[in-house]
């Protein structure tokens, strides 16, 4: 019995144990479905997840045991970056409407009618404030501007001005009150650049018509007489229009700069300036360059380039025609350096006049090279007034091609633009005067060399003058010197035997009254 109730319970135990082993087997394949189930939704999540972004499914495959739970949040990031990559580029139109400043966007119509010197006024207060911004002036437009001053100082570096289009002047005598001296104006500027391919036109007839009697002359005509002893007193001018008005005495500059440091002009035109085409006055690093003026010759006043108070200017491969001086080297100016520009019409390039009104002038370290002058009343020209001090040294004019130039070569101590000027004997110090290479035709007379009594003109020195005379329909005169020394270097064409070799004896000591 005892041996039958142990059989009987090992086998209800061993029962237990088959039931026991069925139960769980049923219950591991449960849970083995159920992570299939769960492999299954992972890969088509990842599938999903592949369409949206590169390599999200085989990253999420990887991590599917246990830990998975916890990397869903990652799965966005990979999609992230390619937005970036797309949209970089979209913010550069911002950045450049930042900078850049259309006059169009102002309101200016630019039909040649309506008056936009607000919308120019609007724009360069916009430009003004940002640096190394751009203006501009669109080409296909005709824009009617009145006087406007685009000033500094406040205004940030390196702005440019883009003038494409053409800018002209009002020819209203209302628009000038009772006459300014310039009409567009750059003032206090560091780093202010004009370029573009496009046009200042000053409008100037109506100001040449009203006045040409009441404008100073040249000097250097006296000595133009003509073959028949009649000479044209003054050019006809346009018929004024009355409606107009007649235009003040006070004839405006086209474009000034003042007071500006590192100044470009280039690639534009000026023309029909009222007076002096383009000036600089108290201006330190000027870069002139392939840009033009133009005005006809008998155009009153109307300099090409003007410089005054002005330091480290470069001026160069340029066409200058005018009515005046080609360029004007005032007081107050040095290390000027001009080169391959063509001159004419207009008055050749001149250094002065100088020492008007008894003032003190200052001229040092000037060079003109290799350059053409055509039909000019003079070529080379160095002009002070009586009573003036100061003085000038250190130019050299080297490879000037004249070709039918009525005075090729002028010194003239008594400069007088009226006509008659009071003698006096305190004089402008003239020094250190260079003239090299200068060829070509003359229709009136080749040198003309006027200095001082109280303080003559010294270390002039001729190289290489080879001056042919072109008789058409004026008097030639022989080569002329007056208080002047030097040496000729070698033999000229005319013979300049008049230049006295050497220094003055009576040469006085410099003092106050000369230097600088």
């Amino acid at each position: 019995m005892v041996n039958m109730r142990g059989f009987s319970f090992r086998c209800l135990t061993f029962m237990l144990f088959i039931a026991f082993l069925v139960w769980s087997s049923s219950f591991h394949t449960c849970i083995a479905r159920r992570g299939k189930h769960w492999r299954e939704s992972r890969g088509n999540s990842a599938s999903l997840a592949k369409k949206k972004g590169k390599n999200q499914g085989n990253r999420h495959q990887k991590h599917h045991n246990g830990v998975s739970k916890t990397k869903p949040p990652p799965q966005k990031a990979p999609s992230l970056p390619p937005a970036p990559k797309e949209d970089a580029p979209a913010p550069s139109p911002p950045q450049k409407s930042s900078t850049t400043f259309n006059v169009l966007d102002f309101g200016a119509k630019g039909d040649g009618k309506s008056d936009d010197t607000k919308a120019f006024q609007a724009a360069w207060a916009e430009a003004c404030k940002v640096a190394a911004s751009t203006m501009s002036v669109p080409a296909e437009y005709v824009f009617l501007v009145g006087p406007i001053s685009f000033s500094g100082p406040y205004c940030q570096a390196n702005i440019v001005f883009q003038l494409d289009g053409t800018i002209i002047a009002p020819k209203n005598s209302n628009a000038w009150g009772r006459g300014l001296f310039q009409w567009l104006e750059f003032t206090k500027l560091v780093g202010i650049t004009i370029q573009g391919g496009g046009t200042i036109d000053g409008s100037g007839s109506v100001w040449w018509q009203d006045y040409p009697f009441e404008d100073p002359i040249d000097n250097e005509s006296e000595f133009i007489v003509p073959l028949n002893n009649t000479a044209q007193q003054h050019p006809p001018m346009p018929i004024r229009n009355e409606l107009s008005g007649k235009m003040p005495s006070i004839k405006p500059t086209a474009l000034r700069f003042y007071g500006s440091f590192n100044v470009t002009v280039t690639g534009i035109t000026i023309q029909n300036s009222p007076q002096c085409h383009l000036k600089f006055d108290n201006c330190i690093g000027v870069v002139v360059h392939d840009m033009r003026t133009s005005s006809p010759g008998d155009s009153p006043n109307t300099d090409g380039i003007h410089l005054q108070n002005s330091k480290d200017v470069l001026i160069h491969s340029t066409d200058l025609a005018c009515g005046d001086d080609c360029v004007s080297i005032q007081t107050g100016c040095s290390n000027v350096y001009i080169h391959n520009v063509n001159c004419g019409p207009g008055h050749g390039i001149s250094i002065g006049g100088l020492g008007k009104d008894n003032t003190k002038a200052c001229v040092s370290n000037i060079t003109v090279r290799d350059v053409v002058m055509h039909g000019t009343m003079t070529g080379v020209r160095i002009k002070t007034w009586q009573g003036g001090s100061g003085s000038v040294q250190g130019v050299l004019f080297s490879n000037i091609q004249v070709s039918e130039v009525q005075l090729p070569i002028v010194i003239d101590q008594f400069y007088c633009d009226k006509s008659k000027c009071k003698n006096q004997t305190s004089a402008v110090a003239l020094s250190g005067i260079t003239y090299e290479k200068i060829r070509g035709t003359y229709t009136v007379k080749p040198v003309h060399f006027a200095c001082s009594d109280a303080l003559p003109c010294m270390d002039v020195s001729l190289t290489t003058i080879e001056l042919q005379p072109q008789k058409e329909q004026y008097h030639l005169y022989d080569p002329f010197c007056w208080q002047t020394f030097g040496e000729l270097n070698t033999p000229t064409m005319p013979p300049i035997s008049c230049l006295q070799i050497g220094k003055p004896s009576s040469n006085r000591p410099q003092t106050d009254h000369d230097t600088c």
